[in-house]
């Protein structure tokens, strides 16, 4: 609720503080490289440490303060932006600092019940998160300001918090809800350095070829902070419905995770085809001068999301041996920030200056994109067949 609460506004509360569109992409495109890239070092952190609660609490605890910060910004003057940019992307290192740890805790409880059972409870109670925080977000805008509708999510961080606090003190260790099992023998892999890890030494060249080509609609995929930015400054909608906006497209999202996933299970890497289709397709649409065709544009920006944070990363398993599945994430996710950042502030730049040319490149990015990821499915196919 707190934080996709606040990034449904991002885009107008920056443009507020007189952020152009090319530091609004900036920010948000840096916010969502933080929160991919810095997981390569807060993920073998937790393991070497075994600090799991520790790491999860101060990562939400960063979302729970610097959210509601926000609302300070414009008492802050010609400062306001910079402590805005600034918190935005403190709380995106939040994300980064819980993720891994928030997993490894999630899989020792769910093993009672059922890992996809779990994670299933967990990804549903994410988007409803997501669903509700936008539309109190929404409420609190129509009847005051962006800043109320920032300091009202310290209510939800703030009880968040107290149910963290309560589940370490009950469950300090939540091993003990692991089902006991034999587990099989595995034989030990080669020990390789912290820094060959985190860079995936050892990783086959298909693992790469497809990090790159899903980074490159990762990277190419608009940030909602430009699209919500575009409908403010275009006045096509008021800010107070900009995360009404934003909630819908978290529907679409939790409702194209859930389809294209069972698809997946049926047919195999092909689907994920029409993710750079559909990428291609936000700029001409999202940014718009017809509403209709905007709003469209946000569903299709909802369903690429949808499918990038859940099938996408299905495929790495498919490509990478069980052993080295976590460090194959964490690389996965470095290689998707990086794309991020560029793909942000090109796209804040080139908004500036010409849609077309904004249009023109997305589109030769995926079509790029599309090239890797269709060699990429044969060469595997091609592999499995042979072994």
């Amino acid at each position: 609720m707190v934080y996709e609460g606040a990034r449904s506004v991002y885009g107008p509360l920056l443009a507020a503080l007189g952020a152009s569109a090319v530091v609004v992409g900036l920010v948000t495109g840096a916010g969502e490289a933080v929160a991919l890239v810095a997981r390569l070092a807060f993920g073998p952190l937790a393991d070497r440490t075994g600090r799991y609660w520790t790491l999860t609490i101060l990562g939400y605890g960063l979302t729970a303060v610097c959210v509601p910060l926000l609302a300070l910004a414009p008492r802050l003057g010609a400062a306001g932006l910079v402590f805005a940019a600034t918190l935005i992307l403190l709380e995106r290192l939040g994300k980064a600092i819980r993720s891994p740890s928030k997993s490894a805790l999630l899989a020792h409880v769910a093993s009672a019940v059922g890992r996809g059972r779990g994670f299933g409870v967990h990804k549903a109670l994410d988007q409803v998160g997501a669903f509700a925080g936008p539309l109190l977000v929404a409420g609190v805008v129509a009847v005051a300001s962006v800043w109320a509708g920032m300091a009202v999510l310290a209510v939800p961080g703030a009880i968040a918090m107290v149910l963290l606090v309560t589940l370490r003190r009950r469950v300090p260790d939540p091993g003990a809800y692991d089902v006991a099992r034999a587990a099989p023998a595995v034989p030990s892999a080669p020990r390789r350095g912290w820094w060959a890890e985190a860079v995936g030494a050892g990783l086959s060249g298909d693992f790469f070829r497809y990090a790159v080509a899903a980074s490159l609609t990762t990277g190419a995929l608009v940030t909602f902070g430009i699209i919500g930015y575009h409908l403010t400054v275009e006045g096509l909608l008021p800010v107070a419905a900009v995360p009404v906006v934003y909630a819908a497209a978290m529907a679409v999202e939790a409702i194209a995770a859930l389809g294209v996933g069972a698809v997946y299970d049926r047919t195999g890497t092909r689907v994920l085809l029409v993710v750079p289709v559909l990428v291609a397709l936000v700029p001409a649409l999202a940014l718009g001068s017809a509403l209709v065709a905007v709003l469209a544009g946000v569903v299709a920006w909802g369903i690429a999301q949808g499918v990038q944070d859940s099938t996408v990363k299905a495929v790495v398993a498919d490509l990478v041996e069980a052993p080295r599945r976590a460090t194959a994430y964490g690389v996965f996710a470095g290689v998707q920030g990086l794309f991020a950042i560029v793909g942000g502030v090109t796209a804040g730049w080139l908004y500036e200056r010409s849609l077309p040319l904004l249009v023109l490149v997305v589109a030769l990015s995926q079509l790029a994109a599309l090239a890797l990821l269709a060699d990429t499915f044969r060469r595997s196919a091609r592999l499995h067949r042979a072994g």
